[in-house]
């Protein structure tokens, strides 16, 4: 009998089959953290516990309640074993995890210096409050006070006013205030509210109206803050970014300097029932615009657009983008002449189902490789969808078109691995895993840089984690559509897989996987592929016009990959989290196997030919 080990106790270090949350043998709640006896004095350490309410959570505290917080989660792809909610084993041998004094936690591989694997947060401005009131967090982890303000006299308690500032009174104006501007913004603060109105004047108008009012900022719509602002954090340079309004104190007249004569008096109180009227009205109407405003998150929100701002942000809808089964994309022109893709729905049975999904699905996540939905339109019949603009159009038109300029290879490979990106967090950082259903390169955009964006989730289908498989009705399209789609089976996140797997074998070709082709005994280009990788001849798979410029390894990896992605058994196919490791080097790429219904596919072809040879 085990009366005690050390893994019951780990310090800041986790090794492969450690436990951590509610161990159910020894009764104990299993954290990290540095002995006692290695923490300098004067400060506080960070622990690592585990977050029942979050799968794969944890959550990493310094000091115990009242300290730094950050809440996460642990990938999909680490070899983690869930014991419902009391816990969390780490299964694989040649990795381990550890809280380093800063807060924190690394996955990486033993024995190898510098072999971080993961590591979270991505910086200090992710704790929760970090800077404390008002103070503003830079990229670097440093904090600062924005103009108007001074550093606290006690350490991460903020930012303080200069001037005074009361916010339970109503009665200064817009002489006794000012909006000082903060720019290079990368985070906005926690906790603001959506207000539509027509420019920037407006809403400055709305926050000095309202004495609660502690801030503003402008972006096609108008942003207002309520409380102490919290988590900003700042880009390295201020030439980029958003731009904040912060409300401080102006140096106030004296009382007597402005009340000299009775005159005065009388005409200041005049003007005061005046304003009074006109302030009861106004508020009225805020209240009606400010039922209708919806509130957001840290990062901005959606915003109901009316149609007439559509309209008239379109140009009545003069310039066309595109268009598709979908209904049609415009571009326009919205206020501070930012550009936007509109996504005008045909159809209102089909239509308003492609609508609500994606409001559901993209409108509710932010990633850097997923296009930004900006806000809707629902009015009547008609449903029309606010993106921000991509640049560089769609990945479709760079591979296929003959008047679009063609991709290097670098680009290619960097459009592969950012799109790897979106589907992991899509499937494994979500709170649901949300499963696109329509992976192609028409659904592939490109920005500015040509960073890719995932786009179209009108197909999408959401799996609560509680739910690995989902029976379905059969969506996407031919060429990209995995096995389990025509057999009608339930379906997983593994759809995406093999779509992608599509996908990247028509990035690596510049070829439309259903064109026929004429390469020996093959006519159809996965067949062929497969088997090339199979037997390690890949050079001939790259794109002609590239004239052999790549990068010999990467190819290697990305065809490797693509033929792992399109294998016919699901649980073959490796997870999007796994793909991303695998594009990035950091995962070695096996030989995969030829899928079995490539090779019926290649058995009936080559029947076909001796038939046609005997006749």
């Amino acid at each position: 009998m085990v009366i005690w080990q050390s893994f019951d106790s780990p310090t800041n270090i986790l090794l492969s089959e450690g436990h951590l949350g509610f161990n159910t043998i020894t009764g104990k709640n299993v954290t990290l953290e540095r002995d006692s006896c290695s923490i300098p004095l004067g400060t506080s350490d960070y622990s690592l516990s585990l977050d029942t309410t979050r799968r794969r959570g944890f959550i990493i505290q310094q000091g115990g309640d009242g300290g730094l917080t950050f809440i996460g989660s642990f990938p999909r792809w680490m070899d983690i074993h869930e014991d419902g909610d009391y816990g969390l084993t780490f299964n694989d041998a040649h990795t381990y995890i550890y809280l380093n004094g800063s807060g924190f936690v690394r996955f990486a591989k033993q024995g190898e210096c510098d072999s971080i694997l993961w590591s979270a947060p991505e910086s200090s401005c992710d704790f929760d409050s970090y800077c404390g009131p008002y103070g503003l967090c830079t990229r670097s982890g440093s904090c600062i006070c924005p103009d108007g303000f001074e550093q606290a006299p006690l350490a991460g308690k903020g930012c303080l006013r200069v001037g005074i500032l009361n916010f339970k009174s109503c009665s200064y104006t817009k002489e006794d205030v000012a909006f000082f501007p903060i720019d290079g913004i990368h985070k906005f603060p926690d906790y603001s509210y959506s207000l539509e109105v027509k420019n920037i004047k407006e809403c400055e108008a709305s926050c000095l109206r309202d004495c609660a009012c502690t801030a503003f900022a402008y972006n096609i719509t108008c942003l207002l803050w309520f409380q102490e602002l919290r988590n900003t954090v700042l880009l390295d340079s201020i030439s980029n970014g958003s731009r904040i309004y912060v409300r401080t104190a102006m140096n106030q007249q004296t009382p007597s300097s402005r009340f000299s004569s009775l005159k005065e008096v009388i005409v200041l109180s005049v003007l005061g029932v005046i304003a009074l009227v006109v302030g009861l009205i106004l508020l009225c109407r805020c209240r009606r615009k400010l039922m209708k405003a919806r509130t957001v998150d840290l990062n901005g929100g959606l915003i109901v657009f009316s149609f007439a701002q559509i309209k008239n942000s379109t140009k009545n809808f003069s310039e066309k983008l595109g268009e598709g089964g979908f209904g049609y994309v415009f571009k326009g022109t919205m206020p501070i002449s930012t550009t936007v893709a509109v996504k005008m729905l045909k159809g209102l049975g089909q239509g308003d189902k492609l609508f609500r999904t994606e409001v559901q699905t993209i409108g509710m996540i932010q990633h850097t490789n997923l296009v930004r939905l900006l806000g809707f339109c629902a009015d009547g019949t008609r449903r029309l969808l606010v993106y921000e603009y991509m640049l560089n159009g769609s990945l479709n038109s760079h591979l296929f078109c003959s008047s679009s300029a063609k991709l290097s290879w670098e680009l290619r490979y960097r459009v592969a691995l950012g799109t790897a990106r979106g589907l992991a967090y899509l499937h494994e950082e979500c709170k649901d895993c949300i499963v696109h259903c329509d992976m192609k390169p028409d659904n592939i955009l490109l920005g500015e840089q040509f960073c890719p964006k995932i786009a179209d989730f009108g197909m999408a289908k959401i799996l609560g984690r509680e739910f690995s498989k989902a029976l379905t009705t059969m969506r996407g399209t031919i060429g990209y559509l995995a096995p389990e789609w025509i057999s009608g089976l339930p379906i997983t996140h593994k759809v995406d897989v093999y779509s992608y797997g599509m996908m990247l074998l028509e990035i690596i070709s510049g070829r439309r996987n259903s064109e026929k082709i004429k390469e020996g005994k093959f006519t159809y280009f996965p067949i062929y592929a497969a088997v090339k990788v199979n037997e390690g001849d890949i050079m001939c798979l790259l794109d002609s016009s590239l004239e052999g410029n790549a990068d010999a390894e990467q190819l290697k990896r990305a065809c490797r990959v693509a033929c792992w992605c399109i294998q016919d058994a699901e649980d073959h196919r490796p997870m999007m989290g796994q793909v991303v490791h695998m594009m990035e080097g950091v995962m070695d790429v096996e030989v995969p196997p030829v899928p079995r219904s490539l090779q019926n596919y290649v058995g009936m072809e080559d029947s076909y030919s001796a038939d046609l040879d005997s006749f």
